[in-house]
């Protein structure tokens, strides 16, 4: 949910206190956890990706995988291991690689994994890519950024540039 921090004070008992305004309705919420230990993660807002941004991506990965006579999932799986940010690396220890490859996949289409030796004896260090569901607007322009660029290259006809610049304005928006 989307807020802003306004106040830190301290109490008496020198526990600091969080004053927050929330942009949404957190009323039903807020009697589930009144008096209970929470956890609590604050971060910078990022907008969301717009679906019609997600639905831009497809019709270019489908223009490509139609051009280079691929199949759709192996052109987008392809264009997210080209991104940076949106992968996490991690030592695992032999015996757990594939069942830790096999849990990530079943995520989604594009979460897949790409494993190398590690250093660690008897460890593996798997690289585990997260598909774009997950893509905040900045990951997002920048996989549709990648897709325009591979279709400029094979001479596929692409969004005009203004038409591509208002949809990436409107990220967060959808």
């Amino acid at each position: 949910m989307k807020g802003r921090l306004l106040d830190l004070s301290v109490s008496f008992a020198g526990k600091q206190r969080l004053l927050v305004e929330l942009d949404g309705d957190f009323k039903n919420d807020f009697d589930t956890f009144h008096d209970t230990d929470v956890d609590i993660v604050v971060k910078k807002y990022r907008h969301r990706r717009s679906l019609d941004a997600n639905a831009y991506a497809w019709v270019l990965i489908d223009k490509i995988a139609s051009r280079m006579r691929m199949d759709k999932a192996d052109v987008y799986r392809d264009h997210i291991r080209r991104l940076g940010g949106v992968s996490e690396t991690v030592c695992v220890q032999d015996k757990a690689v594939d069942r830790l490859r096999q849990a990530w996949s079943k995520n989604g289409l594009g979460w897949q994994t790409e494993t190398f030796p590690s250093k660690i004896e008897g460890c593996t260090n798997v690289t585990m890519y997260y598909g774009s569901s997950s893509y905040d607007t900045a990951q997002m322009s920048a996989l549709i950024d990648n897709l325009v660029s591979t279709c400029s290259a094979l001479g596929i006809e692409t969004m005009p540039p203004e038409q591509l610049d208002s949809l990436i304005r409107s990220y967060g928006n959808g």
